[in-house]
């Protein structure tokens, strides 16, 4: 493969479907590591140069970052299915309408954030009773973040439609130079001119801005394939619509997930500084075990997409039973090594023998769950590339909201003692893992009922 075929759109419609997934997973993968890498290098310096409580603090503002980004989340969606399906059909004129419309409701999704942000942060904060000692940290790091919020709302829209064109290896070379450039800015803020948390705030923003600059750049040179001109970022009311009812299902989902960590953050808070170190630490390490499983999950909806596009039921079919085998034994491979080499990661975070303890406690608990999970995000991944959106949203609702939020909450109600007041923190751990296993029975369950492939685009 030339240098040149290795940066081109990739038709996933022709040649062994096992290998097309497998070789545009694996840009992804090390892509999504990298952007896991933001968040890691984050609370790893944190830890290591202010302190427990400043890692404490990065990690409580993650769960209401993400609720405020959910309409990035249905935008990015729904683009990259309307893209893999409309230039595996090789139409032009509605693949050119669909990128344009995209781009413009970001911006005006952007501004919408951004003017949000500035009145529902510190109430949150306080609604979720997050301590004294960090709440003043927490509210900086946010604020500086949704201030800056373009640059991630543009790398993650640009960067889907990239990869729905079959090409996930520019957008990863583009995230690993933003990478490079958070990292290296994050010790000069932090370590150097002693910023804090505000510090990683202000490098993750620029680092950012680099990367949807850069994908903006690529795009711009791939007219051969679409139009982007002024008349195509007028919003064309058909595509915004076919975005909304496709996009709409991920972003509530993505809505409902964070409302769900909230409420489970406002219980994890309960515990104290300790607890919510912990869990910060279990989520970093927990980011990176589940970055196959994403990978192979929007790889498989690429590839679903491209190839209904194309009317090959039978290569979809085939292509999902390979790519979910293949991202099980990934998964399987990465539960081992967790079990094994769990707490040499942890030592990353803190040098606290007690909180690495108690994180590799926690993660034993979680360790199966990704091999479910594995399951849950490739058959999903396929309904979705197939245009049925509203699937995976209704399984996410249930899982999320009927059975892990009331489980956590009523093990701990039934776990209370003396010395643990507020219930055994194990509960929000126990509960996640039940969630896990039940969403990949359900899962499997509508996929091989096959109502999702009356759902492709005219």
């Amino acid at each position: 493969m030339t240098l040149k075929q290795l940066f081109a759109p990739s038709d996933m419609t022709e040649g062994t479907p096992w290998k097309k997934i497998v070789l545009f997973a694996i840009p992804m993968l090390i892509g999504n590591i990298a952007q896991q890498l933001y968040n890691t290098v984050d609370s790893i310096v944190v830890g290591k140069y202010v302190g427990d409580n400043a890692l404490a603090a990065v990690g409580s503002a993650s769960p209401i970052f993400n609720l405020l980004l959910v309409l990035f989340v249905g935008i990015s969606t729904g683009a990259g299915i309307m893209v893999s399906q409309y230039y595996g059909a090789g139409k032009r004129e509605e693949l050119s309408k669909s990128i344009g419309t995209s781009i413009t409701l970001t911006a005006i999704c952007t501004v919408f954030i951004m003017l949000l942000s500035t009145v529902v942060i510190r109430p949150i904060l306080e609604i979720l009773n997050t301590p004294v000692s960090i709440i003043e940290w927490c509210d900086s790091y946010l604020t500086i973040l949704l201030m800056g919020v373009g640059g991630m709302a543009y790398y993650n829209i640009l960067g889907g439609i990239l990869r729905g064109l079959g090409d996930s290896v520019s957008a990863l070379i583009y995230l690993l130079v933003a990478t490079v450039i958070n990292i290296v800015l994050d010790i000069y803020f932090v370590a150097i001119l002693g910023m804090g948390v505000s510090g990683v705030a202000w490098a993750t923003v620029i680092a950012q801005a680099v990367s949807s600059v850069l994908c903006l750049f690529k795009l711009l040179r791939m007219h051969h394939l679409f139009d982007l001109r002024l008349k195509e970022l007028v919003p064309c009311m058909e595509q915004t619509s076919n975005l909304i009812r496709l996009g709409l299902p991920s972003g509530l989902t993505q809505a409902i997930m964070s409302m769900a960590m909230i409420v489970v953050q406002s219980l994890t808070n309960s515990f104290g500084e300790m607890v919510i170190a912990a869990n910060v630490i279990i989520m970093r390490v927990d980011g990176f075990a589940m970055m196959p499983n994403f990978s192979f999950g929007n790889a498989m909806t690429t590839f679903s997409g491209q190839n209904v596009g194309a009317k090959r039921y039978d290569r979809v079919m085939e292509g999902s039973k390979q790519g979910t085998l293949i991202a099980v034994g990934v998964s399987t491979v990465i539960t081992i090594a967790i079990l094994l080499f769990g707490d040499i990661l942890m030592y990353a975070f803190t040098d606290t023998p007690e909180l690495v303890e108690l994180s590799m406690h926690m993660m034993r608990i979680l360790a199966v769950g990704y091999i479910a999970v594995a399951v849950t995000q490739s058959l999903s991944g396929i309904m979705r590339g197939a245009g049925d959106t509203m699937t995976p949203m209704w399984i996410s609702l249930i899982t999320t909201i009927m059975i892990r939020v009331p489980l956590a909450y009523t093990i701990a109600w039934f776990t209370r003692s003396a010395s643990l007041p507020n219930g055994a923190p194990e509960s929000m751990f126990i509960s996640l893992l039940t969630s896990w296993c039940l969403g990949a029975v359900i899962t499997m369950i509508f996929y091989y009922k096959g109502n999702w492939k009356s759902k492709a685009l005219d």
